[in-house]
């Protein structure tokens, strides 16, 4: 079933519902270094192709090399990492200082161009004027000054007036500019502080929000990465649980001792894309339905051979054997029972089992996977055992996770004399 699903790249909402949270992290995980792979392999196809697109080109034609770092790899700046990198608040500050300091030199040139225009007219009178008062000095003066001084002692008053004119202009706009910069930097000051007076109530209004956000993303991404290593420490633990029975029953069988091995399980075959599996020809198994007939048809051509359900040597149905009975149903059986109570169910929605499990004041649901003559927890390589008899025995020494510690300890029978898998057996 896994690696169909990942075959496929996709779960059907039916199948992702039977699974608890645990068992959806590590699908999660396995989904993602399917991805990986798949990716590697493209690039290393796609690298392949253009080396040999490479040996082909011309030598005169134009191609791109990318810089390379000191570890052979393409070279990469991640903004902020480096030493000489700004933080975030100094690029802020450094953005709201250009913002004030432009809208401060408009403000500035628009006053500019308003002095310079009173300048220009106010200068321009007096100018226009003096010509007059010459006029009638000279023609006043005429009695008592012959025409040829009065036209030099005019031109001479002429030119000091507008060299004193020009100075006084020069004066006035070198005491105007003076201003405007006075005026400009006190302008981007005021600018850059409302700025940042509006960036700091924005930053107090979203930081309790963004605070919050950032925690849960933080308790998130470390309850993944917890759950990933618990995954390998359970799939770790449990081969060496495994190979240390293997060699004790080896043991035992070759001094005549203990009770046979159950037969090894089939391998599991990968599977490509667009196949389904089966192991009937006149059933044809998909990973979800949510037909009943369906479901009890499979059980009856492909598990009751295998004898599911059943305690190991006997012919009794074993206690913890429910029929097609929903989450809920398991949840109101366990109820009344205690802390390690469970039972096996067949999914409603499915062609595998459901585990319910009993914890101290919730309940857990574990997908079984049955799709290849065997039985096994979905996730990271997780045990395969021949029948589900193995399954619960193995996991009342061993817990089913680390972090839960989910130990089978008491089976939860039927609810009064009403079977629930009767149908299974018609």
């Amino acid at each position: 079933m896994l690696e169909q699903i990942l075959a496929d790249m996709c779960i059907e909402p039916e199948l992702l519902a039977e699974l608890n949270e645990e068992q959806k992290q590590i699908l999660f995980f396995k989904m993602r270094e399917e991805q990986v792979r798949r990716w590697k392999e493209k690039e290393a196809l796609l690298e392949k192709e253009q080396s040999l697109e490479k040996k082909s080109k011309k030598a005169n034609e134009k191609s791109v090399k990318w810089l390379l770092g000191s570890d052979s790899d393409v070279w990469v700046w991640v903004m902020g990492e480096h030493l000489q990198d700004k933080t975030y608040d100094q690029i802020c500050d450094d953005i709201m200082a250009e913002r004030a300091r432009q809208q401060a030199q408009r403000e500035a040139e628009e006053i500019r161009k308003r002095n310079e225009e009173e300048l220009v007219k106010r200068f321009s009178n007096a100018l226009s004027l003096e010509p007059q008062i010459d006029s009638s000095l000279d023609s006043w003066k005429k009695a008592a000054i012959e025409e040829e001084q009065a036209r030099l002692t005019e031109a001479a008053e002429q030119k000091r007036t507008e060299l004193e004119l020009k100075m006084k202009e020069e004066e006035e706009r070198r005491r105007h500019e003076e201003e405007l910069k006075r005026l400009e930097e006190e302008r981007t000051q005021q600018i850059y502080m409302d700025l940042k007076e509006v960036q700091q109530t924005v930053q107090k209004r979203e930081d309790k929000e963004w605070q919050e956000s950032l925690r849960k993303s933080k308790a998130a991404d470390v309850r993944r990465r917890s759950i990933a290593k618990q995954a390998r420490d359970d799939h770790k633990r449990h081969s060496l649980k495994a190979v240390e029975h293997g060699r004790v029953a080896a043991m035992s069988k070759a001094f005549g001792g203990g009770k046979p091995l159950p037969p090894k399980p089939k391998p599991r075959n990968n599977i490509q894309r667009g196949h389904v599996t089966g192991s009937k020809s006149g059933l044809q198994r998909t990973l979800s339905t949510s037909t009943r007939e369906v479901i009890i048809r499979w059980f009856k051509e492909e598990q009751i051979p295998l004898r599911a359900g059943y305690e190991k040597h006997t012919e009794r149905l074993a206690p913890w054997f429910h029929g097609i009975i929903s989450r809920e149903e398991a949840e109101d059986l366990l109820s009344s029972k205690g802390q390690g109570s469970f039972l096996i169910r067949v999914s409603e929605k499915i062609m595998g089992y459901v585990l319910s499990y009993r914890c101290q004041d919730s309940f857990k649901h574990f997908l079984i996977d049955a799709s290849e003559d065997s039985y096994c927890f979905l996730g990271v390589e997780q045990l395969v055992h021949s029948t589900l008899s193995d399954l619960v025995e193995y996991h009342k020494v061993e817990p089913i996770t680390m972090m839960g510690r989910e130990q089978l300890l008491e089976p939860c029978g039927q609810k009064g004399n009403c079977l629930d898998y009767s149908d299974l057996f018609q």
